[in-house]
């Protein structure tokens, strides 16, 4: 058993609390999914169970880890800057576990996630494999050291569909616990069996969690219903309070009238009852005041983002080539290998195009050779959001600084009320760009790209931080773009709701697939 008391999460900077009064047991077979919008601190409760360290430069923890000889196998949203550093080799030989492990066992590994044998023993650095190569690395040296608790920050970032099948295989066939913050609404779906939502509600001034012991599917179907019930009743009781208190109103006026309406003669005999009655008119409406503190409250819940990309000067004119690539090779990106040849891609019109493909397939490869001749384009404004954000980021600067051109006060205005829509704090706008969320570094790239006034998207796992909550309106917001899309993807739903054309990239070119 594992069990967390008490938890209490306060940001440093802005002293927001984004967790409070939180308490979880895990049991053997559970599998609970942390969800909730981005920066609501689920990856930083993940952190702070392994390890409070790892949050302490910017959040004040407190509260209690019973361990109960559990021992914790933590998969990170992001690899450390130092691990990426170091060769695979050193990676896997750094695990005290590895030395243990037969060559039957490591070959099993890598069938499972499918890499070549020799993966192990690689001097390639960590850093240069593609992002699911690295999350199938992770978890293969958390597989070897046997925990028996999974924390899994985003196991589903990354990985080909083939590993995200093996994943929700792993989690459904774990014997113990697992806990885990994932945005692939389908994967969530298809395992947990517990949910735990964060919430942050009234302007994010207050912080709230649920947890419920059912399905994801059953959990947010069950939401919605209990919500609009409240509101139903809510509403009903505000629209009998309203007729009620108009009653009220009449009546008080009437008595008030005939008392000031009455003469000199009569204002002993009937003044005393009129009076009588306006007393009792005056009790009736402190009784019906002390019953409306208990009215069912309006529910209150966490909207999801509001957002819209591109407006009808995005739209390019269906008979219109937007690239006819041809390739007859594709090299990683030092040259050293050929991933695929005879590669052909036509884009015209708004075509919404996905492309899959195993880890180390060269996807993200050639997406940047696809963006690098469509940004060089003079008759397109074509704009590119890569898998690693830090690549265009400037993790230093704010959202607003990153994203004004100009310095005008009515352009940062402007940026202000876009990040708000976003679900962005007047606190969160002014962090630095590093200690925000992958979701909320996900939403700057957006925002940018929909300033710039872009027909053309080229997106790189454009789904891969956004919560569940959000990832509808960033299917249908994408969807809805006028222009033109290239994206490569491995979000299930991402690319039977968004793409009208979905290829496989393998070593004889690209594939089309059907849907």
């Amino acid at each position: 058993m594992f069990q967390i008391k008490n938890v209490k999460l306060v940001h440093k900077k802005d002293l927001r609390t984004i967790l409070e009064d939180f308490s979880l047991v895990l049991n053997d077979g559970d599998r609970a999914v942390m969800i909730g919008e981005e920066g609501n601190g689920k990856s930083t409760l993940m952190k702070w169970i392994v390890d409070p360290e790892l949050v302490e430069d910017y959040i004040e923890g407190s509260g209690e880890k019973v361990m109960s000889g559990e021992k914790l196998g933590y998969l990170p949203q992001e690899l450390p800057e130092e691990d990426k550093a170091k060769p695979v080799c050193e990676y896997f030989y750094e695990s005290t576990f590895f030395a243990d492990q037969t060559p039957k066992e490591l070959s099993k590994l890598a069938k499972d996630f499918g890499v070549e044998q020799d993966f192990f023993y690689r001097d390639q650095k960590m850093r240069t494999l593609s992002g699911g190569e690295r999350v199938k690395a992770q978890m293969m040296r958390i597989l070897m050291e046997s925990p028996t608790i999974l924390l899994l920050d985003e196991p589903s970032n990354d990985i080909d569909i083939e590993t995200l099948e093996l994943m929700e295989k792993l989690i459904n066939g774990w014997e113990h616990a697992v806990l885990f913050i994932s945005h692939d609404e389908t994967l969530i779906e298809h395992t947990a069996n517990r949910v735990i939502h964060f919430e942050q509600i009234r302007r994010k001034t207050k912080c709230r969690h649920t947890i419920a012991n059912v399905p994801y599917m059953q959990y947010v179907e069950e939401r919605l219903n209990t919500f609009e019930k409240q509101e139903q009743l809510a509403l009903g009781e505000r629209r009998e309070k309203k007729i009620r208190d108009e009653k009220i109103r009449k009546l008080e006026q009437s008595v008030g009238a005939s008392l000031n309406n009455i003469s000199h003669a009569e204002r002993d005999m009937i003044g005393r009852l009129l009076k009588k009655k306006m007393k009792n008119v005056k009790a009736l409406e402190k009784r019906y005041e002390r019953e409306d503190e208990n009215m069912t409250e309006m529910p209150e819940q966490e909207e999801a983002i509001f957002f819209k990309l591109g407006d009808k000067k995005s739209g390019i004119p269906a008979g219109k080539w937007v690239i006819q690539y041809f390739a007859d090779r594709l090299l990683t990106a030092d040259g050293s290998r050929q991933l695929a040849q005879e590669i052909e891609l036509k884009v015209r019109g708004s075509e919404k195009i996905g492309i899959i493909g195993t880890n180390g397939c060269g996807k993200t490869t050639l997406l940047s050779q696809i963006a690098k001749e469509l940004l060089e384009r003079e008759d397109l404004n074509a704009e590119y959001m890569p898998q690693d954000y830090e690549k265009l980021l400037d993790m230093d600067e704010t959202p607003v600084d990153y994203l004004d051109n100009s310095g005008d006060k009515a352009e940062r205005t402007r940026i202000r009320t876009y990040l708000g829509s976003l679900k962005y704090t007047a606190d969160e706008m002014e962090h630095p760009i590093r200690e925000l969320s992958g979701g909320q570094k996900a939403k700057v790239l957006l925002l940018k790209l929909s300033m710039s006034g872009a027909n053309v998207l080229i997106l790189d796992e454009p789904t891969r931080n956004f919560s569940p909550l959000s990832g509808p309106v960033i299917r249908r917001m994408i969807k809805e773009f006028p222009g033109a899309v290239i994206s490569v993807s491995h979000d299930r739903k991402y690319l039977s709701e968004v793409c009208d054309k979905v290829y496989r990239l393998t070593e004889e070119g690209l594939q089309i697939v059907a849907k």
